[in-house]
């Protein structure tokens, strides 16, 4: 039931990108490349830019980098925009390379959270940066959107600070922090910006451009969706909001009663079941004295009582109960409009000493990340006079189809800045870019994941509500690739997102869209209420590849496999034209307990996708395989789950080179998981369900060693754990065993496919040597997961 024309019928009551006046600077028209210096700014006629842009990425002007796309919709607007790419951070001498921005610096880390793009899951710095010319680390600090602000601030103070990003979106509210262990501030008390913008901020950033270039204050900028700020206590601007309390949870159990402070020696005791003995004495004298007077009492009480019924008996009536017209909803609670609602987390104090609170207010912000019914969010940070709260605005309206197309059709020049080249020009060689290399031939057809998986980072900030781009405005886009980008040779390498078959799928109504509350659309099961029609995307992939000088179209982005296995024609389209021999699924995990902390299907769903896969194949004629990934570690995992799933690899014949471990990333449900001990994912309460938190390196270690059963370094932290574990008839030299029971001598270490992935032990902690080995004739000693044995001579 969803329209064709556009992504779902969600509500967009939201002025359109296109509606504003342009800014009077258009007349100076499009630059080839956003100048990166003052050189470059006098050659495109500028004295000044309007904004400044400050990314941890190398500048390539393409709609995958979230710069490039910020800085083409501002410029698309009518301003002047100047991009400041990996600058110097150690002092605010290269902030000042464009001079002072006339309405707001934007700053951003880069297309990912600098901290995981600088650490591994172990906490060890990485030697590379694919987002770096030349692969090269340490171009950009640890928290690198704090530390870009700062700076920015040092080289001018009085210019207002719009920060933005994906870790901007994974640090609004305080955060587990991995790295140092602990609760973090907000970023954007921390940054001390002016403004924070969160997901994906095109709608955002273009309304307070021009607020700010009509001279308004960013301090009254409040009423921005997706945006968080500070708001000092007592601010007037906070007036008329109802605020909702939600910074506790309740303990349910035994409540103590209370003694009363007015109460005697005496009566204390009667309250506990004894008595006083001073007491007893006096109440056998009052006793006896009243025993006397006990007719004359009785009767005189009587005729006062009947004097007092006959004298009220008239005026006796009946009461009748009718509604309050002033209250609604259940019960004596009014409910408050939700566009005035604010709801009040546990404060950063709080949350900081208690795991429970901070799963708490984990699982409030998630459940208000619908943009349809979400409310504000308020966070305290600080007590008595530096209080501060930062307040949290709904998230983004989605862009419509006519708006994505405006945004991915802006001229990109589809290519890293000149400045990155090499002596020769060329952009292939010392200087290449990865990161640009590796989506040089993609095409993005859509935003937005329904999945809601816990341990990804895509929901906190593109959301999950699907916003598709129009079939002629892709077809556009892959002939500008044919016709324009160096190197092409007919194959486009994507046609995807971040998830490869949502194309045009949403809600079938929209009242119900606007409504839901879920965290996902297709965990347990896939909902009822969920348009799972294939059709849009399978005419898009037949248009695209019967393009002129387009040989294959392959699909390189994450395939969600049970929403697949509900459209046959789908599967066979995709297994018949679009894979190059291999695809990459992400089932995660086998059992059970990890995958529902996961909110990952069964395995089942897996096993029908494969059937499907192997059958289409097979009537296409053609040798092709599935390449599944796995966590290790994840929340919920036990030792005997990671166990099972070796177990399931080895049957199945898969040996995992690429192996992931959990990394648990801001914001996200499983990283409160892992801090807390708690399951957010149900109502959060101090008995509430314990989840199996795989903490210390040891265990970490063992979890990724199941995955990496084939490889002999691993062999003995097996062997003592399965005897652990009570499974030692897994070890053994048959093909019932996991591992062999002997440690081999002849090995030198672990020989991978990916050399990156080779292991090798030294001499003196174990008697293999360092070296690589040739493979048997015929066999091989490792290969990427699922890939066929290699054939030798």
């Amino acid at each position: 039931m969803n329209a064709f024309t556009d992504v779902s019928f969600f509500p967009r009551d939201a002025k359109p990108l296109t509606s504003y006046r342009k800014y009077w600077a258009q007349r100076f028209g499009t630059a080839p490349f956003l100048p990166m210096s003052r050189a470059e700014m006098t050659q495109l006629g500028w004295d000044s830019c309007d904004i400044v842009l400050v990314t941890g990425d190398a500048y390539v002007d393409h709609p995958s980098f979230g710069m490039a796309v910020i800085g083409r919709m501002l410029e698309n607007q009518g301003f002047r925009v100047g991009i400041i790419a990996q600058p110097d951070w150690t002092s605010a001498e290269a902030f000042k390379a464009l001079g002072k921005p006339n309405l707001f610096w934007g700053v951003t880390s880069g297309n990912m959270d600098s901290m995981i793009n600088r650490y591994t899951a172990d906490r060890k710095i990485r030697s590379d940066d694919a987002y770096t010319p030349g692969d090269m680390g340490g171009k950009r600090p640890d928290r690198a959107a704090i530390v870009y602000s700062q700076r920015c601030r040092e080289a001018f103070p009085d210019t207002p600070i719009v920060l933005g990003g994906i870790e901007g979106s994974l640090r609004r509210i305080a955060h587990y922090d991995y790295w140092s262990d602990k609760v973090r501030r907000s970023v954007v008390v921390d940054s001390k910006c002016d403004l924070l913008l969160y997901g994906n901020a095109e709608r955002a950033i273009v309304e307070i451009a021009h607020r700010l270039a009509a001279r308004e204050p960013v301090q009254q900028i409040t009423d921005v969706r997706g945006t968080a700020f500070v708001r000092r206590q007592g601010d007037e601007s906070a007036l008329g909001w109802f605020e909702i309390d939600s910074t506790s949870v309740d303990m349910p159990g035994h409540v103590e009663a209370h003694i009363n402070p007015y109460l005697m020696i005496s009566d204390q005791a009667r309250e506990q079941g004894a008595t006083c003995a001073r007491e007893e004495e006096a109440k056998d004298v009052a006793d006896a004295h009243n025993a006397q007077n006990v007719e004359a009492d009785l009767s005189a009480a009587v005729a006062q009582a009947r004097t007092v019924q006959a004298a009220i008996q008239p005026i006796i009536q009946p009461l009748n109960f009718v509604p309050n017209p002033a209250l609604r909803g259940k019960g004596t609670h009014k409910v408050p409009p939700r566009d005035k609602s604010v709801i009040r987390l546990p404060s950063y104090e709080q949350v900081k000493q208690d795991a429970v609170l901070y799963a708490h207010a984990n699982r409030v912000l998630h459940l208000e990340t619908n943009p349809g019914n979400a409310r504000c969010l308020v966070q305290a940070h600080g007590e008595g006079t530096t209080a501060r709260d930062v307040w949290i605005t709904p998230p983004p309206i989605p862009l419509t189809t006519a708006e994505m197309d405006h945004v991915f059709d802006l001229p990109y020049a589809r290519s890293p800045h000149p400045s990155y080249a090499d002596e020769n020009g060329s952009h292939d060689h010392a200087t290449k870019i990865p990161a640009w290399e590796m989506i040089r031939f993609s095409v993005n057809i859509m935003r937005g994941c329904f999945g809601g998986c816990t341990f990804c980072s895509i929901t906190e900030h593109e959301g999950r509500i699907i916003q598709s781009r129009s079939e002629d405005s892709v077809i556009k886009e892959v002939e500008a690739i044919r016709d324009s980008v160096k190197g092409f040779t007919g194959t486009i390498s994507d046609l995807g997102g971040p998830t490869a078959n949502m194309y045009r799928i949403g809600c079938k109504t929209p009242e119900i869209e606007a409504a839901c509350r879920k965290p996902s659309c297709v965990f347990p099961g896939i909902c009822q209420n969920l348009n799972t029609s294939h059709a849009p995307l399978i005419q898009l992939y037949r248009k695209a590849r019967a393009l002129r000088g387009v040989k294959k179209i392959l699909i390189g982005s994450g395939l969600r496999y049970d929403l697949a296995v509900e459209s046959p024609e789908y599967v066979k389209e995709l297994v018949t034209y679009h894979v190059g021999g291999y695809l990459k699924i992400a089932p995660e995990h086998t059992e059970g307990s990890p995958l529902s902390m996961m909110m990952k299907p069964g395995i089942g769903s897996y096993d029908r996708f494969k059937q499907m896969f192997d059958k289409y194949s097979a009537e296409a004629g053609k040798k092709q395989y599935l390449i599944p990934y796995f966590i290790a570690a994840h929340p919920g995992t036990r030792d005997e789950d990671m166990m099972h799933l070796a177990v399931w690899l080895k049957k199945n014949g898969f040996r995992a080179d690429q192996v992931q471990t959990f990394y648990p990333s801001p914001m996200a449900t499983a990283t409160a998981m892992y801090h807390s001990g708690k399951n957010p994912l149900k109502r959060v309460g101090r008995d509430s369900e314990a989840v199996d938190i795989v903490r210390g390196d040891k265990r970490r270690r063992l979890h990724k060693a199941f995955l990496r059963y084939h490889d002999p370094n691993n062999w003995p932290l097996l062997r003592e754990a399965l005897k652990a574990m009570g499974h030692a008839d897994l070890i053994g030299n048959g093909k019932q065993h996991l591992i062999p029971r002997f440690q081999p001598l002849n090995t030198e270490g672990y020989t991978s496919s990916r050399r990156k992935n080779s292991t090798s032990v030294a001499a003196k902690t174990s008697p293999v040597t360092q070296g690589r080995v040739k493979a048997a004739p015929g066999k091989l000693l490792t290969q990427h997961t699922g890939l066929p044995p290699r054939k030798t001579k």
